[in-house]
C-alpha cells in the first residue's frame, strides 16, 4: 500500500472516529414563559439569526409588549418573523422590524425614527446592540475587509447608543443598553474582529459610566464560541468543541437566557459589566484561536 492511500484511509477514520466518539449534547435550562419583562419594549440588532434571533424570541416569552428586530433584508426579516410567529399567533402584534445597514451611520437617524413609528408612542426601554460581523484576520486583511468589519461592530454601535442614550435622557426612560461582545475581547487580538469586541468591552463600561446617573443601565454579555449560522452550527448540532474547557460550544438559548435577565428587574444593580459566558475560552485559555502568521 503506498504512502498516499495509506495516508488517505487514516483521514477517512479519523473524520469516522471524531463523527462517533465526540458528538456532545447539552441539557439546556431555559426560562419558562415569564413577565420579567412585562410592558418593556426592545430594539434587537441583527435580531435575523442566530443570538439576536433568539434574543427576540426570549424576550417576547418574556411578555415584552413590543420586540423590534433589524436586519439588511426584508426577505430576512419577514422570514425571522415568521419563525418567531409560528409557534405563537399572539405574538404577531408584538413583533415587527426595521430594515437597517449598521454600515450606514448616516442613515441612524431615520431608521430610529421608523422604529419609533412602529412602537405606536410607546417608549423604547431595551436597546440591545447584537449585529456583527466576524474575519478580517491580521496578516491577510483589506482596507474594504477592515471597514466593513469595524463599521458594523462598533462604529454602528457607539452611534446608535449615542442616538438612544439621548432618546431615553430626553424621555426620561430609566432603560437598558445591552452590547453582545465576546470572549475576543480577552485574548490578543488576532482579527479585526477581536479589535472590535475589545473596543465594545471598553464602550460598555464608558457608557455604563455616563449613563447610570440617569438610571440607564448598561452592561454587555459576552459569549465564547456559540452554536450559531456564523459557525455553521445550531442547538441540533453536537456542540462538541475539542479547544473549549468547558468541551463545547454554547447555545444561543443560554445566551438569550441571560440577555433577557441583564434587561429585567432582576439586573438592574448590574452596572457596566461584561458578563462572560464563555465556556472558559478566552478567560482560561488563548489556545482555541490560531495565531499563525
Amino acid at each position: 500500500m503506498n504512502t498516499k492511500i495509506k495516508k488517505l484511509l487514516l483521514n477517512v477514520l479519523q473524520r469516522k472516529y471524531s463523527k462517533n466518539s465526540h458528538v456532545v449534547k447539552a441539557d439546556i435550562v431555559c426560562l419558562a414563559e415569564n413577565r420579567l419583562l412585562t410592558e418593556k419594549t426592545a430594539l434587537i440588532t441583527g435580531g435575523t439569526s442566530g443570538i439576536g434571533f433568539a434574543i427576540a424570541d426570549a424576550m417576547l416569552s418574556a411578555n415584552a409588549e413590543k420586540v423590534i428586530i433589524t436586519g439588511r433584508s426584508v426577505e430576512r426579516c419577514e422570514k425571522a418573523i415568521i419563525k418567531l410567529t409560528e409557534k405563537d399567533s399572539s405574538r404577531k402584534e408584538k413583533i415587527d422590524y426595521v430594515v437597517w445597514d449598521m454600515c450606514e451611520c448616516s442613515t441612524f437617524e431615520q431608521r430610529f425614527k421608523e422604529v419609533k413609528e412602529k412602537l405606536n408612542d410607546k417608549p423604547l426601554n431595551i436597546l440591545v446592540n447584537n449585529a456583527g460581523v466576524q474575519g478580517a484576520r491580521f496578516g491577510e486583511t483589506t482596507e474594504e475587509e477592515y471597514n466593513r468589519v469595524m463599521d458594523t461592530n462598533y462604529k454602528g454601535v457607539f452611534f446608535l447608543s449615542q442616538i438612544t442614550a439621548h432618546y431615553m435622557v430626553d424621555n426620561k426612560i430609566q432603560g437598558n443598553i445591552l452590547n453582545v461582545a465576546s470572549s475576543s475581547a480577552l485574548r490578543p487580538s488576532n482579527s479585526v474582529y477581536s479589535l472590535s469586541k475589545a473596543c465594545i468591552k471598553d464602550l460598555t463600561e464608558g457608557m455604563a459610566k455616563f449613563l447610570i446617573p440617569y438610571g440607564i443601565v448598561v452592561n454587555g454579555i459576552a459569549p465564547g464560541p456559540t452554536a450559531t449560522p456564523l459557525m455553521n452550527k445550531d442547538s441540533e448540532s453536537s456542540l462538541f468543541h475539542r479547544s473549549n474547557p468547558s468541551g463545547r460550544f454554547a447555545t444561543v438559548e443560554e445566551i438569550a437566557s441571560m440577555a433577557v435577565i441583564l434587561c429585567s428587574g432582576i439586573g438592574r444593580m448590574v452596572v457596566g459589566d461584561i458578563v462572560y459566558m464563555t465556556g472558559g475560552a478566552g478567560n482560561l485559555t488563548c489556545d482555541d484561536v490560531s495565531y499563525n502568521f
